[in-house]
């Protein structure tokens, strides 16, 4: 499904970045299916757009023709209403994160830096400054003088957003840029690139394979499936509210039960059980679901001995433990669910030591918790 979101969700205080508006967006190199078919999909100013979605979902091949290193096969793309479809990536203005870094290795950070200010003719005064204020921007300041290889890789990965944006482009678009470095440091880099984005102000599209990094930095999220845009939101709508099946098993552990005639009214059945449906958890799509799924986060899942412990007005299944995962901050209770034994989990305190493999159990939800999607 290609969605189209133009509601603002970026903060008020930087909205002076610039729009990006993707028209009916192919690009088809002849294959069996386009890489990206027909998209359309309207970045805001100042907004913080991840484009995320597996291995050849199209995320990446839209970042490079928003860029101009790929020529459309047809669509449009607008910066702030101008079709730059036909430019070439020089005359778009776009600043440009790789996760190879690509600096310079004879180059020093600041001459790094300062290269797409001479290739502008600044004057040297003004390059000088600018460079020095970019340094500071991403906490480099005293290493104008190293060369790459005198850098850790997350200060390479600093060099190279700092000579992203030391010209002022109108957006900044970062190809998996932290994809090459390990999880403590990703983290890190992700606190500045979050910073930096709300001082700069401007537009960032971010391309990532990876869940959490997404919902960690996004205003909002394109998520991509096959060359289309299966659902466009902030990270909790995509989380909260997912509209298909796809979006659910992609963002987060999830347990899903899919269901016996699909879902037409109040109730739905599984496996010889009938749970209440609340209208307001169901995703919108036009008819009857005629292949649909019950989805419930793990975190969202309680467990009691006995159903003579369900609280009122709940949806539950009889279960059997199958494992208990110790996690740090909590347990995972790996189950398998109902007749069927449907794989599942559901997470429970960290200090709650007493369920054990093998266990017969009744797993629970509220009915406002669970999520019926289209399958």
């Amino acid at each position: 499904m290609t969605t189209t979101t133009v509601t603002p969700a970026a903060p008020a205080a930087v909205r002076q970045g610039t729009q990006i508006r993707l028209e009916h967006v192919t690009k088809d190199y002849g294959l069996a299916v386009p890489a990206v078919d027909d998209i359309s999909l309207t970045i805001e100013p100042g907004e913080f757009m991840t484009l995320l979605g597996p291995s050849g979902s199209g995320k990446t091949t839209t970042l490079n023709l928003i860029a101009g290193f790929e020529t459309l096969t047809s669509g449009t793309i607008e910066l702030n209403g101008r079709d730059v479809g036909k430019l070439p990536p020089h005359k778009r203005d776009l600043g440009m994160l790789f996760q190879n870094y690509a600096l310079f290795p004879h180059m020093t950070v600041a001459q790094n830096v300062a290269y797409p200010l001479r290739e502008r003719r600044l004057p040297k005064d003004v390059i000088r400054q600018k460079v020095a204020d970019v340094l500071e921007l991403v906490q480099l300041t005293g290493r104008d003088d190293n060369h790459p290889s005198q850098l850790s890789g997350g200060q390479q990965q600093r060099v190279a957003l700092a000579r992203a944006i030391v010209f002022d482009p109108k957006a900044l678009l970062l190809d998996e840029p932290l994809g090459a470095l390990d999880r403590n440091l990703r983290g890190a880099l992700q606190a500045e690139i979050r910073r930096i984005h709300r001082e700069v102000g401007s537009t960032f599209v971010f391309v990532t394979h990876d869940q959490e990094e997404a919902m960690n930095l996004s205003d909002r999220i394109a998520l991509f499936n096959t060359g289309r845009i299966e659902q466009i939101g902030t990270p909790e709508q995509l989380y909260r509210a997912p509209e298909t099946l796809f979006t659910a098993r992609f963002l987060g552990d999830s347990n899903v039960f899919e269901l016996d005639g699909g879902a037409t009214g109040s109730s739905v059945g599984w496996d010889g059980a009938t749970w209440a449906v609340d209208a307001d958890t169901v995703a919108a799509h036009p008819g009857v679901l005629t292949r649909a799924a019950v989805v419930v986060r793990p975190e969202d899942v309680e467990i009691v001995r006995t159903a003579s412990k369900l609280p009122s007005g709940v949806n539950s299944v009889p279960a059997i433990v199958t494992d208990v995962e110790y996690m740090g901050s909590y347990r995972t209770a790996m189950l398998a669910l109902g007749p069927s034994g449907v794989k599942g989990r559901a997470r429970i305190d960290a200090f709650d030591s007493a369920l054990t493999r093998g266990d017969d159990v009744v797993a629970w939800w509220r009915p406002q918790r669970q999520r019926v999607v289209a399958a």
